[in-house]
């Protein structure tokens, strides 16, 4: 029985994974960026300001300064999307997906920019009266309580979409492969099930410490886990320096034919791309604006402007080095395996015997900073449907689906995964683009204010 009903999430998921949702993040992403005159583009260096903390004023509503905002975000995003998503895009879609991943990306930026802009320009108050953000508020507050249907929708979706089950199922399956089994321990349900209680021991005793202290968390973990995984990676992409300009060859050759593995899937290759593109930077879904929403600031455009180097830093920077490690290496040819594994073997190819263990330090810090920022999505999407007093419920609920996602079929996870993701884009695109006039009048607003503070000095 458990087979049928995974082979029913695999094909649900293709099957939702067409036409409708690239034209929603594709088209979306470009309505946006031409509606916006480019700019989000045109602000990088601002943004980059405003990340240092040169415009925070803790008197400001909201619960996060800038960078912890980010931090929270790019937790829930630069993560084990990052190591083993974008093998699973390599081996389901061929290097060509990694293309595809790149204009989602370039999209997306701009897509961010305006979620996120309105999570902080339409924030509401949650049953205790506290200020929050999201799609599920910008709906409510920006088109009324009528639209309340299309919040809850996006929230019940988005309580599934940041589950831990892909998280957890990566993290038991580096562990298996990369530490218990080369030391003949264990390779069965019951240690993938020991590996899922301690990974909810250790998740389980962070969570409950609310926003503000994942904050502090993931603020500390995430410029260490992407320094500590950026060296390493470099390493292992420039210790085939012959081969970095042919990969980058096979990418762009293969992102038009598929012949590498779909057999000229033109279309199979776009998608796939797509999908872990928004499995990795989550563009459009609905959960980086629940962080951004949060963040102290009474200026919408000036969190949206941080919100949209998520992409940047998750997609354009992250991702591609990890595609590179694995197309330079050759292991995406040479090794059967899938998912975390396979960037395991290029790390191994590359830096013999220590890659691996590296690595697998590197995805204990992803995953895990991942899994602290998720329960609070979970929990404010349960609060927003719910009421604040049974919000809580959800952090039990998370860990437990922990011990799930361990011993789970990978591919059936992404399957629901991108189920939920999918049926997370539509409310929070669709809104967006009707809500986007407000976002263009205070952005014209907030640059006019900008280039006037830069005359007066």
């Amino acid at each position: 029985m458990f087979e049928k009903i995974g082979e029913l999430i695999i094909t649900v998921s293709d099957g939702i994974w067409g036409a409708p949702i690239l034209i929603l993040l594709l088209g979306g992403g470009f309505y946006f960026l031409v509606y916006s005159r480019l700019a989000p583009l045109r602000y990088i260096g601002h943004a980059l300001k405003i990340l240092t903390g040169k415009y925070d004023d803790p008197n400001e509503a909201g619960q996060l300064r800038h960078y912890q905002a980010l931090s929270t975000a790019l937790a829930g995003t630069v993560g084990m999307g990052n190591i083993s998503g974008v093998a699973v895009a390599i081996t389901m879609g061929g290097p060509g997906a990694i293309f595809w991943m790149w204009i989602s990306a370039l999209l997306g930026i701009s897509t961010k920019f305006f979620t996120c802009s309105l999570a902080v320009m339409f924030r509401g108050k949650d049953s205790a009266g506290e200020i929050q953000g999201g799609p599920m508020y910008y709906i409510t507050e920006g088109l009324g309580k009528n639209w309340r249907p299309v919040a809850v929708f996006f929230s019940i979706m988005a309580m599934i979409g940041v589950s831990p089950l892909f998280q957890a199922n990566q993290l038991t399956q580096m562990i298996r492969d990369v530490v218990l089994v080369p030391n003949n321990i264990g390779d069965s349900f019951t240690s993938d099930l020991v590996t899922g209680i301690v990974i909810a021991i250790v998740v389980g005793l962070v969570v409950i410490g609310g926003i503000k202290r994942i904050g502090k968390v993931t603020g500390r973990l995430v410029p260490t886990m992407v320094v500590v995984y950026t060296v390493t990676v470099l390493y292992v992409i420039f210790s085939h320096p012959s081969a970095i300009i042919p990969a980058f060859r096979t990418i762009f050759e293969d992102a038009f034919t598929g012949n590498a593995v779909l057999g000229g899937s033109l279309g199979a290759i776009i998608i796939t791309g797509v999908r872990r593109a928004a499995f990795s930077n989550e563009a459009g879904l609905g959960t980086a604006p629940m962080a951004h929403g949060a963040a102290k600031t009474n200026e919408p455009i000036r969190e949206g402007l941080v919100a949209m180097l998520g992409p940047i830093i998750d997609t354009i920077i992250v991702c591609t080095m990890t595609a590179l490690a694995i197309i330079v290496t050759n292991t995406w040819v040479e090794s059967s395996a899938d998912g975390i594994t396979l960037t395991a073997h290029a790390f191994d190819s590359a830096i013999p015997f220590v890659g691996k263990y590296i690595l697998s330090i590197c995805a204990i810090f992803f995953s895990m900073s991942t899994m602290f920022a998720f329960p609070y999505y979970g929990v404010k999407c349960l609060g927003f449907v719910a009421g604040v007093k049974y919000q809580h419920i959800y952090n039990y609920i998370f860990v437990a689906v922990i011990l799930i996602g361990a011993v789970s079929n990978l591919r059936v996870i992404i399957g629901l995964i991108d189920i939920s993701f999918a049926l997370m884009a539509f409310p929070t695109v669709i809104t967006a683009v009707l809500l986007s006039p407000h976002v263009k009048r205070a952005a014209k607003d907030y640059f006019i204010r900008l280039k006037a503070e830069k005359m007066n000095f």
